[in-house]
């Protein structure tokens, strides 16, 4: 593949595209990562709310089965966090993405340590702040996105933060194809980050009833959950949801609410239930036909976009 795409976030991430797999818990595991950073692209795992020494495991796995950059997701609402952190630092994970937070109280320590720091981030305000805090870039998801979504979208969302922040943008939410992916390049980004797409692919460990509910899906097979709590998550329409628009109507309090969804994700994602556990996924799920390798995602995307390119060139000149 030609450095056509190549952007600064290939420098800043060590990576040669600028293609980075979303940290989504209990699917963004060692194998999945590895395979993303393999293929030139930078590779997450999530560390969600598990205990530490999941992830260190996932950590030693993921440096097996590459020499390649890849990085952590933490969730900075984690009960784990602090020891989460450590362990970071200790592997020398070169790329931590944190969500949920503000990285601030631990930037120091990762700066001594050379570790990259990538928020991703929902509004142009958390997006100053984040580049205050000293982050190295930030990935700017809109509400097409699969799990915890804020409320605009990436086509309006991305160029605001461009325009606002000195740092690199990574655009997320919506992107699946070489169309999205040339599409956040001309918003502004300098790389993509996608959940939905590598959650399907050969080399992910999710549940095989998780990816057929994708497979099936259609452009309107989402559902945002969890608004009156404060914490919006867009899901594949199932029984679950529907309690939960339900209890949402009908006002109910924020405990029941959270109690319906506790433990739900980690139900479809490793138990296979994708009818009463929380099925992520974003509204790009749509366009997710078949289960190919990472490379072959990766490699597709590069080439959908190079012959868009080339075609809009034809057709407008230049």
């Amino acid at each position: 593949m030609s450095d056509l795409f190549k952007t600064p976030v290939c420098d800043l991430l060590g990576i040669e595209y600028p293609i980075i797999q979303g940290g989504m818990a209990w699917v963004s595991d060692a194998q999945l990562a590895a395979a993303v950073s393999n293929a030139g692209g930078l590779g997450i795992i999530a560390a969600g709310h598990s205990e530490p020494d999941y992830v260190r495991s996932e950590i030693k796995k993921a440096k097996e089965l590459t020499d390649r950059p890849f990085g952590v997701n933490v969730m900075l609402m984690s009960q784990y966090v602090d020891e989460i952190v450590d362990l970071i630092i200790e592997e020398d994970v070169p790329v931590v993405a944190t969500g949920a937070g503000n990285p601030g109280r631990y930037m120091r320590r990762f700066k001594e340590k050379n570790i990259k720091v990538v928020p991703v981030v929902a509004s142009v305000a958390l997006a100053k702040r984040m580049v205050r805090e000293g982050a190295d870039a930030v990935i700017v998801e809109g509400t097409e996105a699969g799990g915890h979504v804020g409320e605009l979208t990436t086509m309006a969302l991305v160029p605001q933060v461009v325009r606002a922040v000195s740092v690199p943008v990574i655009a997320a939410g919506g992107i699946a194809t070489g169309e999205g992916f040339l599409a956040a390049l001309a918003l502004g980004a300098q790389g993509v980050q996608m959940g939905t797409r590598f959650a399907c692919t050969k080399e992910c460990r999710v549940h095989p009833k998780w990816k057929e509910v994708y497979i099936k899906a259609g452009d309107r097979d989402t559902v945002v959950t969890g608004r009156s709590t404060g914490h919006p998550v867009r899901i594949i329409r199932n029984k679950l949801a529907r309690e939960f628009q339900k209890l949402e109507k009908q006002c109910a309090p924020v405990e029941e609410l959270e109690k319906l969804g506790e433990g739900a994700l980690r139900k479809a994602a490793n138990d296979g239930d994708v009818e009463r556990g929380s099925v992520m996924a974003g509204q790009i799920v749509g366009l997710i036909d078949d289960e190919p390798t990472v490379a072959e995602v990766i490699e597709r995307i590069l080439n959908e976009a190079k012959e868009i390119l080339n075609s809009l060139c034809a057709k407008y000149g230049g």
